[in-house]
């Protein structure tokens, strides 16, 4: 009897099979960019060759869709950290400012949303709280997709917005902030020792804005790892095994990306962005009154058009990231 091959193990394969796609999606697009290239040129020559000044608009066009693509493609081969290809859980929680926290909270998870719908993700809720009066006190969600987590860990730090809140009778500008904790989905066992004494396990029900968003049950979990002060949270699978299951790889994770972290401060002086998120440390703003700017302080990229950010339009900033972070001299 032959011996059980590596294709033969379900999780090596599922892994491959997963590798293999995102590999042959490319393979296509670069095939595409190859033709349309071609097409571009045979466009310029007929030009030339009739003298017909209308295809210069045609060829324009097709060029600004070859650049855009090409240029997608570029990105993704700065992607080659080592979770840069999974999925990404993402926690976003207000910070001090009440209600109008809570609103910019909610406003930034719509935005990832959006940003994940136009890549073709999809968005998984794993621990959801509503604002006391309007709003998200915080929530933990899963954007699944290829390269998730290597486009997503851009956005780790502080968001800050400046405007003229609605919840203020007197029509006064506010800086409202939230923070954005990013890790990878590892779903493999990763080299963490937890120790049980560690870990404070509390068990509630289930709230938030129901429908799609939760499983109403007294199932929810929440693990505190005791020595570092880390708390993961997970309401949204079936059974309080399942959650609990969840959180574990949650803590796992990030205990592991602390490690990394620490293990590259040692190394190198640990550079900016690694750092841990404090109010004072914002990594972008987002100012509505009495302009409009979306800035990140880190790249200086920056855009007027602050309606398309907050309807998802983030490649500006994750593209400019990327770039950013692989030329940096990690001793800057």
């Amino acid at each position: 009897m032959e011996a059980p091959g590596f294709w033969d193990d379900p999780d090596i394969s599922n892994q491959k099979m997963k590798e293999l796609k995102n590999l042959k999606g490319t393979v296509d697009t670069m095939e595409g960019l190859m033709t349309q290239y071609g097409d571009i040129e045979a466009l310029i020559e007929m030009g030339y060759e009739e003298e017909d000044a209308s295809l210069a608009e045609d060829i324009r066009k097709e060029l600004d869709e070859f650049v855009t693509v090409f240029e997608d493609i570029r990105i993704s081969t700065l992607l080659s950290d080592e979770y840069d290809g999974h999925n990404a859980i993402l926690k976003l929680n207000a910070g001090a400012g009440g209600t109008e926290s809570c609103d910019w909270c909610s406003m930034l998870y719509r935005m990832y949303t959006r940003w994940a719908e136009r890549k073709g993700f999809s968005v998984e809720v794993l621990d959801y709280l509503d604002g006391d009066e309007a709003g998200i006190k915080s929530v933990t969600f899963q954007v699944n997709g290829i390269n998730a987590y290597g486009y997503l860990k851009s956005e780790k730090g502080v968001h800050r917005l400046v405007r003229i809140s609605p919840f203020n009778a007197q029509g006064k500008r506010q800086t409202s902030f939230v923070s954005l904790d990013v890790m990878p989905d590892i779903e493999e066992d990763v080299d963490v020792e937890i120790n049980e004494d560690d870990l404070r396990i509390d068990t509630y029900r289930s709230s938030g804005a129901g429908g799609q968003h939760i499983n109403k049950t007294s199932s929810a979990i929440r693990i505190t790892h005791l020595p570092t002060g880390i708390v993961v949270q997970c309401q949204n699978e079936r059974s309080q095994f399942q959650n609990k299951d969840k959180a574990m790889q949650m803590l796992k994770a990030k205990l592991y990306m602390l490690k990394k972290e620490a293990n590259a401060e040692k190394l190198s002086d640990i550079r900016g962005e690694v750092k841990d998120i404090g109010w004072g440390s914002q990594i972008r703003s987002y100012v509505m009154q009495p302009y409009t700017m979306v800035k990140d302080h880190r790249t200086n990229a920056e855009t007027g058009n602050v309606d398309s950010v907050m309807d998802g339009a983030l490649d500006l900033f994750i593209n400019a990231y990327l770039k950013w972070i692989n030329v940096k001299e990690p001793s800057d």
